[in-house]
């Protein structure tokens, strides 16, 4: 190997990113062992990778990971569905637009974790407390990106396809859809991730399962191994949730350059 093919693979993104990985475990080893960090606040490797293998032989990674999950996915399946047809049907008036699009907007700006205790009197400390706070938090990115995209669908196109005669669902099928897809796509991607924060964070406050649970779990019972194993864990999660989305990004570019009618 030549040593600009080995300076190429050196600083490629990924050795990059492997070696900053690769340098905050070493910072930890190297702070827990010589640099008088008390356990409680930092605990030595060793202890961290003990009580995951532990909770890894338990069983309640997997419990906790889909329970935690489940509850993602119904909070984010709700959010996208009610924000596309909202986002839709606002954009059905150019007043509606008006209207909507800068309240929708001053409320996504409002730290929605101060009305968690609502959310808790109203469904419980069980899941259904964080779907209803998932789902809410992450409408917003989903509403206000539908409705941007589909405001700015090029007019010439709407008003060609209702020259020729297409009804309203083949006009959001063949025109709506097709021309604002980017923005909405990119405000689901946005809702999801901020759907699982919001969930993960209800569960941190307030649960009786999930990761978040766990977390917070340890740290009461000031298990700081414990609960490191568990933020790895929460951490694993979300790396595996990033690729997840990134690959179908990427298949969608390639569903997009094909030839399908």
């Amino acid at each position: 190997m030549t040593m600009q093919r080995l300076l190429k693979v050196v600083w490629s993104p990924r050795s990059i990113q492997i070696g900053f990985v690769a340098a905050v475990f070493l910072a930890w080893h190297l702070l827990t062992r010589f640099g008088r960090i008390s356990p409680l606040f930092l605990p030595p490797l060793d202890a961290v990778y003990t009580a995951l293998a532990a909770i890894f032989t338990s069983g309640a990674v997997v419990r906790a990971v889909v329970t935690t999950l489940r509850t993602v996915l119904i909070a984010y399946a709700g959010a996208a569905l009610l924000g596309i047809a909202v986002g839709f049907g606002i954009t059905r008036s150019r007043y509606l637009c008006q209207l909507a699009e800068p309240l929708l907007s001053s409320l996504f700006a409002i730290p929605l974790t101060l009305f968690f205790p609502l959310f808790l009197l109203f469904f419980g400390i069980g899941p259904e407390s964080k779907i209803a706070y998932g789902m809410t938090y992450a409408f917003f990115p989903v509403v206000l990106n539908t409705i941007s995209g589909l405001s700015h669908v090029d007019g010439k196109l709407i008003a060609a396809a209702r020259s020729m005669g297409a009804p309203p669902h083949l006009l959001l099928r063949r025109v709506l859809l097709p021309g604002a897809l980017p923005v909405i796509l990119t405000g689901l991607r946005i809702g999801f991730f901020i759907c699982f924060a919001t969930v993960l964070g209800g569960e941190t406050l307030s649960s009786i399962s999930g990761l978040g649970h766990e977390v917070a779990n340890s740290a009461q019972l000031m298990d700081s191994g414990r609960m490191f194993a568990w933020i790895l864990v929460v951490i694993a999660t979300s790396f595996c949730l990033v690729l997840l989305a990134g690959l179908l990004e990427r298949l969608r570019g390639g569903w997009r350059g094909g030839d399908l009618r």
